[in-house]
């Protein structure tokens, strides 16, 4: 099915969510890594979201006014805003919840993978040319940093798989 071209690596994009109940966008470009003509495509191990305050010595919980929720959603088409986990595009969320009373932060994370073989063969193919990440922040003090980190490697797809990524993934958009 898929012929690994390149070894894991890591691409990462920094979100600053500087309004509360806003969503905030980044983009991680893709071009370089999806070739249509060579059924190239991008396949996705794992995701990280790393929560940092304004700067990278403040303390998180400074960051807050109160009671807090943080969404991170990381997607292969851009819908404009936090999709629901069945959305088709989705590829990864994470959620990082602080409570002002006792001053804890507790974190989730998902990774929604397309399951195409075993072990290193694991991961969801990217057809597309952009990453899209969306952020939201239900109370802020001060700005908070989100930093993606997405763990990859480029593949060659036969024509037949090329093509059926290619066809959901359009599907996916309407």
């Amino acid at each position: 099915m898929a012929t690994k071209k390149t070894a894991i690596f890591t691409l990462t994009e920094r979100l600053t969510i500087s309004a509360a109940t806003t969503n905030t966008f980044a983009t991680i470009d893709l071009g370089s890594y999806v070739d249509v003509g060579d059924r190239q495509a991008l396949q996705v191990h794992s995701v990280d979201f790393i929560y940092q305050g304004a700067d990278t010595g403040e303390v998180l919980q400074s960051t807050f006014t109160s009671d807090s929720q943080i969404n991170v959603q990381v997607t292969d088409l851009n819908r404009g805003g936090l999709v629901f986990a069945n959305d088709r595009s989705l590829i990864a969320s994470g959620q990082l919840n602080f409570d002002n009373t006792s001053n804890q932060l507790s974190m989730e994370a998902d990774m929604f993978p397309d399951n195409f073989g075993k072990g290193s063969d694991d991961g969801r193919y990217v057809v597309n040319d952009q990453l899209y990440i969306t952020g939201r922040c239900s109370t802020l003090a001060t700005s908070l940093n989100v930093t993606v980190r997405v763990n990859a490697s480029i593949v060659q797809l036969g024509a037949k798989d090329f093509m059926a990524i290619a066809i959901q993934s359009t599907a996916a958009d309407n």
